[in-house]
């Protein structure tokens, strides 16, 4: 146990150090859904109004926040496991899977990694809940913070499972376009399943990232419609589980 936390926390550590060493990457993961937000959303804004059960008449910059933080979460947390590919490339990754450590732990240490830096990018967007006209309360912020982590860590094992048999760094971005923007597209975070046709809400349904969205929106926008906050969680945490039980299966097949 003790070898498997210090390599997944050493491995976790370099995420967020090779994080903050790139700043055009800081800046470009939160600039980019920043202006897609605000831009969409007052285009928008005064034409469009939707109800979400406990939630009424929201315009569209209210509703489109919790959307955008889950992209925000998607994107960081996918594109963060290119550095399994530049790891590889580089030797490194070749000489982490010969160490005494647990295979589980690199796969720990990069959804860990991953999930931190999604969550704290995420959670920079509750500024804007008030200046939209949305009040925070704590239990609101303590319940997105519990959808963001799950949701951080299911698509950052979903990135590990992809990253991982990419042979390059540009067929991981092609195969992670054609995936990531019909996840996001088909949450809820752009348009509400309700009034969806039956095979698009049936769609949705299936889509975890769809589960994250409607946390977001009870939590912070005290929305009642769709599924339940406790019905979100426990899709989010399956959807985290199943994740990284197949990373860790790969992973360990894989013989370097």
């Amino acid at each position: 146990m003790r070898a498997f936390f210090l390599a997944a926390g050493t491995l976790a550590a370099r995420e967020l150090t090779r994080f903050a060493r790139q700043r055009n990457r800081v800046i470009g993961a939160l600039a980019t859904p920043l202006l897609f937000w605000f831009f969409l959303g007052a285009g928008l804004g005064s034409s469009f109004r939707v109800n979400l059960g406990g939630a009424e008449g929201l315009n569209y910059l209210q509703f489109f926040l919790p959307g955008t933080m889950a992209l925000v979460c998607l994107f960081t947390a996918i594109f963060s496991t290119i550095s399994v590919i530049e790891d590889r490339q580089a030797g490194f990754l070749q000489a982490v899977l010969v160490s005494p450590a647990p295979r589980s732990a690199v796969v720990a240490g990069k959804m860990v990694g991953g999930t931190v830096l999604a969550v704290g990018q995420s959670v920079l967007f509750f500024i804007f809940l008030p200046m939209v006209g949305v009040p925070l309360t704590a239990g609101g912020v303590a319940a997105a913070l519990a959808v963001l982590v799950l949701l951080g860590l299911g698509l950052t094992g979903l990135g590990l499972l992809l990253a991982w048999t990419s042979e390059s760094v540009q067929g991981f971005h092609a195969l992670m376009n054609l995936i990531l923007m019909p996840l996001w597209f088909l949450s809820g975070a752009v348009f509400p399943s309700a009034g969806a046709p039956r095979w698009l809400a049936a769609a949705m349904a299936a889509n975890p990232v769809t589960y994250g969205v409607h946390g977001l929106h009870r939590a912070l926008l005290g929305a009642t419609t769709g599924p339940s906050l406790g019905a979100c969680l426990a899709v989010m945490a399956l959807f985290a589980v199943v994740m990284g039980a197949a990373a860790t299966a790969l992973v360990r097949r894989d013989r370097g």
